[in-house]
């Protein structure tokens, strides 16, 4: 028997930040080839798992072309998105996808009652994870995103806002975004349909549009489109996004703690002095499942 494509005895795991959703796949020594469809399917949320991608586990140095990540992190998280195709990174996936290689025992943990800090692999570079509990299906994750990079190369980019074009911001957090602000999160409309996004084809991979509101000084809320998704109800690099084009906008000092509310739940950031933003949000194990032969 296969699920979808895939062995019945793979044991599929579902988790979440801030409902942001993931089926987990592990695969440590990069045996399953898993296609855009299985993915779908398993996303499916009438058919199948139901999720906003998968995260599948495997040895960064059984993974083509990223094996010289080996040295900083044991483990890859190789994100598809919903429709099967492939992103470069995923905020609240790296958190989820750190509580389980804790949960499971992947990586060794600290001592109890310490934090517990390692590296994961990702298309998107190495993010090192600090988790402020560990071994249960609940956490808090501390993560370091990087450096944020605003790109020169593309010029002015506009997202249509209630039929009209405004001004966006452009923001690479190892994955593409385009931040609009806005006066209200319910500016965006339904979001039944990819934004706007000018001049065409701009971003040839497709770009996750954020909007984005004031709610209080350095406090914002946002929604979001999930380039291969659709609206979700969280984006760990689209709330990174929100928050560095809010610091640049706000002229805000390294350390100045900023909140980002999503759907569903809250996000907290610093901006350090070498540049490097962190963030910091809970993460869930919610069930697995095991499939018996017949």
């Amino acid at each position: 028997m296969i699920l979808d494509g895939l062995p019945v005895s793979v044991p599929l795991t579902k988790g979440h930040g801030t409902e942001n959703d993931f089926v987990i796949v592990p695969d440590p020594d990069g045996g399953l080839e898993i296609t855009p469809g299985q993915v779908a399917k398993l996303c499916d949320r009438r058919a199948g798992i139901g999720a906003d991608g998968v995260l599948r586990v495997v040895r960064t140095a059984k993974m083509p072309g990223y094996e010289d990540q080996d040295s900083e992190a044991e483990y890859f998280m190789d994100y598809r998105n919903a429709d099967g195709s492939v992103a470069e990174m995923c905020g609240n996936g790296v958190r989820v996808f750190a509580l389980y290689l804790v949960a499971r025992g992947y990586v060794e943990t600290a001592e109890s009652g310490r934090p517990s800090t390692f590296g994961v692999a990702t298309r998107g570079g190495v993010k090192v994870v600090t988790l402020t509990a560990t071994g249960a299906a609940t956490a808090d994750v501390t993560v370091d995103m990087g450096i944020p990079v605003f790109p020169s190369t593309r010029g002015d980019v506009t997202v249509e806002v209630l039929g009209t074009p405004q001004p966006a911001v452009d923001v690479d957090m190892g994955n593409p975004h385009a931040v609009v602000f806005v006066d209200s999160p319910d500016d965006a409309g339904t979001l039944y349909e990819m934004p706007t996004v000018a001049p065409p084809g701009i971003y040839p991979e497709s770009v996750n549009v954020e909007f984005a509101a004031d709610v209080a000084p350095h406090h914002l809320a946002m929604r979001v489109y999930e380039r291969g998704v659709g609206e979700t109800r969280s984006c760990g690099t689209g709330a990174c996004a929100v928050m560095i084009a809010a610091a640049r906008r706000d002229s805000a000092e390294p350390g100045t703690e900023y909140i980002v509310d999503v759907l569903g739940g809250r996000l907290r950031f610093v901006e350090r002095s070498d540049g490097h933003l962190e963030m910091t949000g809970p993460a869930e194990l919610v069930f697995d499942l095991v499939a018996a032969e017949n």
